[in-house]
């Protein structure tokens, strides 16, 4: 009997060794990828022609020029983070400042589409940062948006310094889009006004139980729980609370979700998740059909910049109107 107890008490240890060694793979795996950072740059900057050719050439003539620039500042804790901005290009009319954020792996460089919508297009200022442990900005892990929130929030005081805009839209696709979702929940500056997400998840552990099944199948999913301990140990941060259902239940700013229907990656049911969760405020919905993830915009630019500006416009509207004067008062609701 002593014998057969020794054995399932190995056995027992055995396996929870093994969970707490998947789990620390897992965490690992998902939050400190290589290369990144500065060693990923070229690539990135291949990716951002990419998604529209001549992007980087327009770039780096604007900061030949001294239009385009590079300013620093400190993260919520303590790193040393970067970012460019440019000004509108007509700055004396300027409609507001964009901070587009971008998603997991990529930099300031890859959704430079964006910025050329809202410079040139828009004729909006723009700021776009290197998230933790990406570009050049320093960082111990990938923050999934959960603590990136917190230094979009820093980022947004920085382009209020710089531009003194009153009417400030956050823009975020994948992983920026669950950064900007995360951070609507927060007690944000009166002057963010909009925020647009790109395909964001709705959850770091929905999000890491997707990828698990796609590339780990044989990886039960309660590793799950044991990789969020080794993250919440090293980094500060469990899986379970980086939500953004649970931070748009208290959002009030008016939010554009945006989703392509063939997204695998971060599944198209996200999207009526994260909708259904924001409660109050103007909200609309804008589905890509035949879109995959991260691909909205290559795959119909013109509906894309025709939603996201009339959007906005309507959101000035509503100002204007003082129909929306605080961003509490009353929740409007577009579908499609």
């Amino acid at each position: 009997m002593k014998t057969i107890t020794n054995i399932v008490a190995i056995a027992l240890l055995a396996i929870s060794m093994t969970g707490c060694m998947a789990g620390k793979f897992m965490s690992n795996f998902a939050l400190t990828p290589n290369p990144h950072g500065v060693a990923d740059i070229e690539r990135t900057r291949h990716k951002a022609d990419s998604l529209m050719p001549g992007s980087t050439a327009w770039y780096d003539g604007l900061k030949a020029q001294g239009i385009l620039k590079d300013t620093w500042t400190t993260s919520w804790d303590g790193k040393n983070l970067h970012a460019c901005y440019v000004p509108a290009k007509d700055p004396a009319n300027a409609q507001g400042t964009a901070i587009v954020v971008h998603g997991y792996g990529d930099n300031h460089f890859v959704f430079l589409y964006l910025v050329r919508m809202y410079r040139d297009e828009f004729n909006y200022n723009v700021l776009f940062p290197d998230l933790q442990y990406h570009g050049y900005s320093e960082g111990d892990e990938i923050q999934m948006g959960w603590f990136d929130r917190l230094d979009l929030e820093i980022w947004a005081k920085e382009a209020h310094k710089i531009f003194n805009d009153d009417f400030m839209v956050f823009h975020g696709v994948s992983m920026g889009g669950a950064t900007v979702m995360m951070a609507s929940g927060d007690e944000l500056p009166e002057y963010v006004k909009a925020i647009v997400e790109d395909c964001g998840y709705a959850s770091v552990v929905k999000q890491f139980n997707q990828n698990r099944k796609e590339s780990f199948g044989f990886i039960p999913p309660d590793v799950l729980q044991s990789a969020s301990l080794v993250t919440k140990k090293n980094y500060g941060w469990g899986f379970w609370e980086a939500s953004s259902v649970e931070q748009l239940k208290k959002s009030t700013v008016p939010m554009l979700f945006i989703h392509g229907d063939a997204d695998d990656f971060v599944p198209f049911g996200h999207l009526q998740l994260n909708y259904d969760a924001k409660k109050s405020g103007y909200k609309e919905m804008y589905v890509c059909p035949g879109a995959v993830h991260a691909n909205s915009y290559a795959k119909d630019p013109e509906t894309y910049k025709h939603r996201v500006l009339n959007f906005l416009k309507t959101v000035k509207n509503m100002l204007d109107l003082g129909i929306y004067p605080d961003g509490t008062n009353r929740a409007y609701i577009v579908n499609k």
